[in-house]
């Protein structure tokens, strides 16, 4: 992938006070993201200091540099799995002809004959912000 590096001087003499278009840095950040590329490769390649593309591949980690959309349209995401925990467990028991649902402290009685749909969405309920 060719591409030309634009640069803006910005007053001051020589290589000092050079500010580069947020798409050219979006497409160097972008570049350093590909397979097997390293920072210093792609900054020595597009004649950028390695520090400013660090500091530009920060920007685009907090959201405040747009990178391009990529030119292929498969991406893959890292996975990491933590400790599986057990979903609290919950108690309905029938009381004068009410239903209780009990999680830990929590006690929820339902109206007199709740269906078994209504005491499922309760116990859904209930499990979901756990």
């Amino acid at each position: 992938m060719e591409t030309t590096l634009e640069v803006l001087p910005v007053g001051g003499r020589g290589r000092r006070n050079r500010k580069w278009p947020d798409e050219v840095k979006a497409r160097v950040v972008a570049e350093t993201l590909e397979p097997g590329a390293s920072v210093n490769e792609v900054a020595r390649r597009h004649g950028v200091p390695a520090n400013h593309v660090s500091s530009w591949r920060t920007l685009a980690r907090k959201g405040r540099l747009v990178l391009p959309a990529p030119e292929d349209p498969e991406e893959f995401a890292m996975l990491m799995l933590g400790p599986v925990e057990e979903p609290p467990a919950f108690v309905v028991r029938p009381v004068a002809e009410r239903a209780e649902v009990v999680v830990g402290a929590v006690t929820i009685r339902l109206e007199a004959g709740a269906s078994a749909d209504r005491i499922a969405s309760v116990a859904r309920a209930l499990t979901a912000g756990a």
